[in-house]
């Protein structure tokens, strides 16, 4: 119970990177799913299918991201329940959680297939690549279920202290990953479709595999049969807290489709590089992610537990941690950059690899503004103010819709390479204006506890 307890006591910032670390290895292992299929597509059936794999990000973050980010929403009150030391309530908005992200997931992955074909048109993907970009995306929506099952219940292991089960599972669903791929498109021949395939049955591992685990053996959350059924009020509840989560990611993604049919109109090259400088770009956010994802952990149970004060001490010095991280990943993304490209082609195409230098050249200069994006977002979220995460997705829009039919026409290709920064600088503002009005609040709280702490001894 220490252990699991260990972010409501002791160094705030070892807690933050010791918790962090398994989270970052855990999300490079998730990426990979999409970054394998990527580099085995482009390797063994041709850029083309890289391409069409490319093209498909921009809807596969609207409608997969907009699931996911639901479960986020849902395991908040599981973490402050945990810091408050309410086992009952832990177990019960766990068991709910999971129910209603099954029952969501299904229903996304139905509106996700009769949306599929429209989404294409909209975002003008070129007709060559048309038919194996539908192919593509449309096996991986069958995942959704799974993917939402497998995200809340690693978001749920996490909420009560456990970063490292999650980690060991994505590490046996990466493997199975990388086998299918090759069986599936190396072996067989199954070109996009195989890659799919190989990704979709990867996601039913690890649902599978983090379901078991929290369910049958994590003793902190004790989920009963009886916990497993839906609640109105407390999916209110957490859908309500859900909701603009999701919101944030479907704004961003409407911008980032937006921006993909500027790119696709520069051709299959110009769409190819894109797409593998940021899977690159991708792996260097890892750290800066994983270190946000930490910190709502450790705000939200810290929240339960009422330790205002250390949260308002806590927050300046993980703000400082994870600027110093993305100075650190900007320099990574700049050297590994290219070399990593390479890896997608097995001749190199020139026009790919000039549209992917410009791109990751603009990002390496901006990587600190995604780091104060990570930071804020994920404390407030831990805090369980999440329409913060709606406002910041409005900025984050803004910033895309104004590269895309603004400044691209004027700039050409390189305004779509700053539309990334462009939008993290446009989300931040906004974020660091509410977390501002937040801290005063809860360091009067602190204080307040402070007083009433000192005057309890004194008597």
């Amino acid at each position: 119970m220490k252990k699991q307890r260990s972010m409501l006591e002791g160094s705030p910032i070892k807690s933050i990177i010791l918790f962090a670390l398994p989270i970052m290895a855990s999300s490079m292992l998730q990426y990979n799913y999409s970054l394998v299929d990527n580099i085995i597509v482009g390797r063994y059936v041709s850029d083309q299918a890289l391409a069409a794999v490319g093209s498909v990000g921009s809807i596969g973050s609207f409608l997969v991201g907009t699931a996911l980010g639901l479960t986020s929403g849902f395991s908040i009150p599981v973490a402050h329940a945990f810091g408050a030391g309410d086992r009952k309530k832990v177990a019960h908005y766990a068991g709910n959680s999971i129910v209603l992200a099954a029952a969501v997931g299904t229903v996304i992955s139905l509106v996700a297939h009769i949306l599929s074909g429209p989404l294409l048109e909209l975002i003008g993907t070129p007709d060559e690549i048309k038919g194996l970009a539908s192919s593509y995306i449309n096996i991986l929506y069958y995942g959704i279920p799974f993917q939402m099952l497998s995200n809340n219940f690693t978001a749920i292991s996490r909420s009560v202290g456990e970063s490292r089960k999650p980690l060991y599972f994505f590490s046996v669903t990466v493997v199975v990953n990388f086998l299918l791929d090759m069986l599936f498109v190396k072996g067989f021949g199954w070109g996009v479709e195989g890659a799919a395939a190989a990704t979709l049955l990867s996601h039913i591992c690890a649902a599978v595999l983090n379901g078991l685990y929290v369910i049958k053996f994590n003793k902190e959350v004790d989920i009963r049969r009886s916990n497993l059924r839906l609640d109105v009020s407390t999916s209110l509840k957490q859908i309500k807290l859900g909701v603009p989560v999701s919101l944030q990611f479907t704004i961003t993604s409407i911008g980032s489709m937006s921006l993909q049919s500027v790119v696709n109109s520069f051709g299959t090259d110009v769409i190819a590089g894109f797409t593998a400088a940021g899977r690159v770009e991708g792996l260097t956010n890892i750290p800066m992610s994983g270190l946000g994802v930490a910190t709502q952990t450790f705000v939200g149970q810290n929240y339960g537990a009422k330790n205002y004060g250390r949260i308002v001490k806590s927050v300046k010095k993980i703000f400082v941690l994870d600027v110093a991280v993305s100075f650190i990943m900007s320099i990574t993304l700049y050297m590994i950059g290219e070399p990593m490209v390479s890896l997608f082609m097995t001749e190199l195409n020139p026009g790919i690899m000039a549209a992917a230098k410009r791109y990751i050249l603009a990002i390496a200069q901006c990587y600190s503004l995604v780091a104060v994006l990570f930071v804020m977002r994920n404390t407030l979220q831990g805090l369980g103010f999440t329409y913060a995460n709606s406002v910041a997705g409005i900025g984050e829009l803004f910033g895309r819709l104004s590269v895309a039919f603004i400044f691209t026409p004027l700039l050409g290709f390189d305004a779509v390479c700053y539309a990334g920064p462009a939008a993290w600088l446009l989300a931040d503002i906004p974020l660091i204006i509410i977390y501002i009005t937040k801290h005063i609040r809860f360091k009067k709280l602190a204080f307040e506890d402070g007083a009433v702490s000192r005057k309890q001894s004194i008597c």
